[in-house]
């Protein structure tokens, strides 16, 4: 395929260029980063990824965002505490994945960061499951979960603090983990630096590491490796 044959995927708006081309390259539409857009544009956007394949993906939707798709798409999920607006297409695709995506959130503090990354994983076609608060200052509590967290194909940790659940959840499991150091914590934690060296430096084989606060990312890895 020439550069000429190229362009014929792109959309090209006054503020965005559309890659129309995403599903064939990576498997998945774009998806609309609100993040610095105006809710117009990410509206604008939606419009477009609807036309083209019947659904769209916004994430960091702040409530002016969420309000705006929400009124030009009424089917919409608007998933407020994950801060995502999810079309998904008329009748929505099965889960193509092989198994099971687990969300292990190590505090209720982090489920914002777990909601984007189950969100964007349903999205990308796997089935999700989620277990919720089962952090280490309660051991117990992950400890009583192994069957659900061996039954998983993929399991995605998201802790703030000193972020060592990956590290027990990785010491547990014979499948990929992948660790989300959330900006949750007292002063010591910076911002989620000391959560993001924590699992950096974990001592458990299989623990790969995503930004600070990257549920999305977190997802879509997950997302490919239970594709693969």
């Amino acid at each position: 395929m020439n550069l000429e044959d190229l362009g014929r995927f792109i959309e090209r708006l006054p503020f965005a260029s559309i890659d129309h081309l995403r599903p064939a390259t990576q498997g998945h539409q774009e998806v609309i980063l609100c993040q610095g857009k105006t809710p117009e544009q990410a509206v604008a956007i939606a419009e477009r990824l609807e036309a083209a394949g019947g659904s769209f993906l916004a994430t960091r939707a702040e409530p002016a965002h969420r309000a705006a798709l929400a009124m030009r798409f009424p089917a919409a999920e608007v998933n407020e505490l994950g801060r995502t607006v999810y079309l998904p297409a008329i009748p929505e695709p099965a889960p193509t994945g092989r198994g099971t995506i687990l969300i292990v959130t190590a505090g209720t503090g982090d489920l914002p960061v777990a909601e984007e990354a189950a969100v964007t994983a349903r999205a990308l076609r796997n089935r999700v499951a989620r277990l919720t608060d089962v952090g280490v200052a309660g051991i117990h509590r992950i400890l009583t979960e192994t069957d659900a967290l061996r039954a998983a194909a993929v399991i995605v940790v998201v802790a703030g603090m000193e972020g060592a659940l990956p590290s027990v959840v990785g010491g547990l499991v014979s499948v990929p983990v992948i660790a989300v150091p959330t900006s949750i914590g007292y002063g010591a934690a910076f911002g989620g630096i000391a959560a993001l060296l924590g699992m950096l430096n974990s001592c458990a084989s299989g623990v790969t590491v995503v930004n600070i606060d990257n549920g999305f990312g977190a997802a879509a890895a997950a997302s490919r490796i239970n594709h693969s």
